[in-house]
């Protein structure tokens, strides 16, 4: 099982992926000689059909740490399930201080959510739901709190299959 999913991961080109820059943070290193800078950067990458991924680059050179930040975030790529343009189900995450809430929303409304959260969403290809950043304002911990929200997340394929029932009644309780 764990081969398809490699081949799967695979099968995705270069050229599919948009990568979007969260955050870029200036960090200065006081030595004797003056103060040394270097830049580190949040890099979300996806296909807009599902996959979506997160890294994070360091470098004394803000092109250089967005390339390795979008190269560290190729390698981190989760399958997010998407059904008719929203998220399945509610879903919380969290990491460290970072807290979210990800809601389904009906067709039409959006994307209705901050920052970081909207650039992940949107990357992922979901076109309408409702977010809310509950804890910290941190964009590296928003990031990885949504990305756990949507790790959490559950396909009414696989709801169905490991309750051994068909779909419709998934939908109809």
């Amino acid at each position: 099982m764990a081969k398809s999913n490699v081949q799967k991961v695979r099968n995705i080109t270069e050229t599919e992926l948009k990568e979007k820059l969260v955050n870029l943070n200036r960090v200065a290193k006081v030595t004797k000689g003056g103060r040394t800078f270097s830049f580190a950067a949040v890099v979300v990458v996806g296909d807009g059909k599902g996959r979506v991924g997160q890294g994070l680059g360091k470098a004394r050179d803000v092109q250089e740490a967005i390339t390795k930040g979008a190269a560290d975030a190729k390698k981190n790529l989760i399958k997010v399930p998407i059904l008719n343009g929203t998220i399945p189900h509610e879903q919380k995450g969290k990491y460290g201080a970072g807290r979210v809430l990800l809601r389904p929303a009906a067709d039409g409304t959006g994307v209705i959510a901050g920052g970081a959260m909207r650039a992940v969403l949107e990357i992922a290809g979901v076109h309408n739901v409702l977010a809310k950043s509950m804890g910290s304002s941190n964009a590296h911990n928003v990031v990885k709190a949504t990305l756990d929200a949507l790790t959490k997340l559950r396909s009414p394929f696989d709801v169905a299959k490991q309750r051994g029932v068909n779909l419709v009644k998934v939908f109809n309780g």
